[in-house]
């Protein structure tokens, strides 16, 4: 025999098989999961006893035929429960608040919307892989309205409770200040802050028209909130704020060091920089235990690295 024969971990190599089964089983449950977010299947579930794919479906209001075949979907990958004798499906207690859109920002079928997504540039990065260069933002056109959907999850349950708070700038916010976001996107932040603080006045700034052009439209009964399309690395807007927000932005940008320059000419002196990311680590070794990471270095890969490339 040889070394390499005599090497071999059977064991080893059975595991792997398991665990390779297990990623492309989980993959395509998280599609029919992002499914069943995006029909309202979970919330249709939530609470209900036991029921028949028809009485789901009804309640539902869908067609029954692919309510089945996404229940039956559900109840291999362990989601649902399934009674065989009576042929009926429930949603249990305990994975309902993972699942619905009651759990807010625990919500998990929120992300998984990116795999289909990411999945629509996966040649393109092939591309950028075998000859360099990146993938523009304009190829991502369901992008923006994910990641709003996402922050519209936290902000509406922590902006305003547990991040300010942070900032002990509460009275000055009543008392009215400056404040910028940069890299706004929809602009939710915004529009939530200044409904809060009347007296301060706001200023989202974002590279995508559409995205301001959204965020113009929902906030145009909003006086003291505003927006406006810029290059993060080039605002030219010196010591206009007071304080300057920065919501998983940075990591985003082509030229960090650049943009953190910008924001910081904006800032009028003693002013506030408030910059929120992603909890990671630079080092490699560092993310390896976190249970997200392989997600977030996917969603690194495919869309954030190469933008920003």
């Amino acid at each position: 025999m040889t070394d390499t024969e005599t090497s071999f971990d059977k064991d080893r190599a059975r595991a792997f098989t398991s665990r390779m089964l297990g990623i492309l089983n989980d993959g395509a449950l998280s599609l029919m999961m992002s499914v069943g977010h995006k029909a309202g299947l979970f919330d249709a579930l939530d609470g209900s006893p036991a029921e028949t794919s028809e009485q789901v479906a009804a309640r539902a209001g869908l067609e029954e035929r692919y309510v089945r075949e996404w229940l039956h979907a559900m109840a291999c990958g362990g989601i649902v429960d399934y009674n065989p004798d009576q042929e009926t499906f429930q949603l249990p207690e305990e994975h309902s608040g993972l699942v619905t859109r009651r759990a807010g920002p625990l919500n998990l079928t929120v992300p998984m919307q990116h795999i289909s997504l990411l999945g629509e540039v996966e040649d393109d990065l092939v591309n950028a892989f075998k000859h360099g260069g990146g993938i523009p933002y304009d190829k991502y056109p369901r992008f923006q309205a994910l990641t709003a959907e996402s922050s519209e999850r936290r902000f509406r349950t922590g902006l305003v409770n547990q991040v300010v708070p942070l900032l002990n700038m509460d009275d000055a916010l009543r008392s009215g200040i400056t404040v910028a976001d940069v890299g706004c996107g929809s602009g939710l932040a915004s529009y939530l802050l200044g409904k809060e603080f009347p007296n301060s006045k706001f200023v989202g700034f974002d590279m995508s028209e559409d995205g301001i052009g959204h965020a113009s439209e929902v906030a145009k009964d909003q006086e003291n909130v505003s927006y406006e399309v810029a290059d993060a690395a080039s605002l030219g807007q010196d010591q206009r704020f007071d304080l300057v927000t920065t919501f998983d932005a940075i990591h985003d940008q082509a030229h960090p060091r650049q943009v953190l320059s910008e924001i910081f000419k904006m800032l009028t002196p003693g002013g506030t920089y408030l910059c929120v990311e992603p909890k990671a680590s630079s080092r490699l070794e560092e993310n390896i235990p976190d249970p997200m990471a392989p997600y977030m270095y996917t969603i690194s890969a495919m869309h954030c690295m190469t933008v920003s490339l």
